[in-house]
């Protein structure tokens, strides 16, 4: 399983951005999809998840401003991010959970200037 993950980039404060990210492999509907970050200085934290379902769960910053989406067709999964913060400034990575096995994508950095 491969994950490529895009879209990063610099913003302003308010700005928005759209995370995308592109697994290979079978059964990508059946999987659960999502995003980490890693925040200077801070632990490596879950953002946002996606089940088979499309019902989704958001780290309690996000929520409100951060939508994940799943295009199961195109196995593909986005995290819409908007009213972003200069504490959003990240390396994001999306990962696939397929049972027991955790793959993750390379990261993709967010650069949020105040």
């Amino acid at each position: 399983v491969q994950l490529q993950a895009s879209g990063g980039g610099t913003v302003q404060s308010g700005g928005s951005l759209r995370l995308s990210c592109v697994a290979s492999g079978r059964d990508f509907a059946a999987s659960e999809m999502g995003w980490y970050r890693q925040r200077p200085e801070k632990q490596h934290e879950k953002v946002a998840s996606i089940y088979h379902d499309s019902s989704a769960n958001y780290e309690n910053s996000v929520k409100g401003r951060f939508t994940i989406s799943r295009d199961n067709a195109k196995n593909t999964v986005y995290l819409q991010m908007n009213s972003l913060k200069p504490e959003d400034t990240a390396v994001y990575y999306c990962y696939r959970l397929q049972g027991p096995v955790r793959s993750w994508g390379q990261g993709t950095q967010v650069t949020v200037s105040s």
